[in-house]
C-alpha cells in the first residue's frame, strides 16, 4: 500500500513538472531544397473553358512543384504561391493567363514556397514602395506618444488626484463634529395689533 502511494505521488510530481516546463521553441527554418523551374502552362490551359484558365494555370504550377519538389503525397495544399507570382498570372485577366513562368522554389520543413525568379521592373518598384511604407509605419510606432495623448494622461492623473482629495475631505468632516450654530435673536420685534379709534370722554354719557 505504501509503495502504491509513493508511485502515485511520483507520477503527480512528474506531471506537474511537465506542465511547468516552458513550451518548445519554434523549429529553425532549414531549406531542404532550392530550385528554379520554367513551368509550361499552355497545354493544360487549352483543355479548360476560357473563364477558368487563370485558376487552372495556378493549379498547374502547384501540381508541377508538388511533383518535382518531392512533396509528401503530392499534396497541393503544401505549396504556397507568392502574391506577386499570383498577380503576374492574373495580370491580363481570367481568360488570358501567362503561357509559361520562371519560378524560384524553396522547400522549408516540408512546405514549398514559390516566387518569381525574374521580377519585372514594375513589380520591383511596387515591392520597394511597400517595403518603404512598412518601414515608415514601424518608425512611427517607435516614436514617443503624441502631445494629445500626453495631455489626456495628465488630465486623467489630475482627475484621480482631485477624487482622492475629495475623499480625504469627506473623511475629515465625518471625524470632526460640527459646532452648533447659534441663531441671533431679532433686534426689533413688531407685534401686529388692531387699530382702535380713540374714544372722547366728553362724548360719553
Amino acid at each position: 500500500m505504501a509503495e502504491d502511494k509513493k508511485t502515485k505521488i511520483q507520477e503527480t510530481i512528474e506531471k506537474a513538472k511537465e506542465a511547468i516546463k516552458p513550451k518548445e521553441e519554434k523549429k529553425e527554418e532549414k531549406i531542404e531544397l532550392e530550385r528554379e523551374y520554367v513551368i509550361p502552362i499552355r497545354k493544360r490551359i487549352l483543355k479548360v473553358p476560357r473563364y477558368k484558365r487563370a485558376k487552372r494555370a495556378i493549379k498547374t504550377i502547384k501540381e508541377f512543384l508538388a511533383k518535382h519538389m518531392k512533396v509528401e503525397n503530392r499534396d497541393i495544399r503544401k505549396v504556397k504561391i507568392d502574391r506577386y507570382l499570383n498577380e503576374e498570372v492574373w495580370f491580363k485577366g481570367i481568360k488570358k493567363p501567362i503561357t509559361k513562368v520562371k519560378v524560384k522554389a524553396k522547400k522549408i520543413n516540408g512546405i514549398v514556397y514559390a516566387e518569381l525568379a525574374e521580377i519585372p521592373e514594375v513589380v520591383q518598384y511596387k515591392i520597394n514602395k511597400e517595403t518603404k511604407f512598412k518601414e515608415r509605419l514601424a518608425s512611427k510606432g517607435a516614436k514617443k506618444p503624441k502631445i494629445k495623448e500626453e495631455k489626456k494622461l495628465e488630465e486623467k492623473v489630475e482627475e484621480v488626484k482631485t477624487e482622492e482629495k475629495a475623499k480625504e475631505e469627506k473623511i475629515i468632516k465625518k471625524e470632526t463634529p460640527k459646532p452648533k450654530e447659534v441663531t441671533p435673536k431679532a433686534a426689533t420685534t413688531t407685534k401686529h395689533t388692531k387699530k382702535v379709534q380713540p374714544v372722547r370722554k366728553v362724548m360719553k354719557k
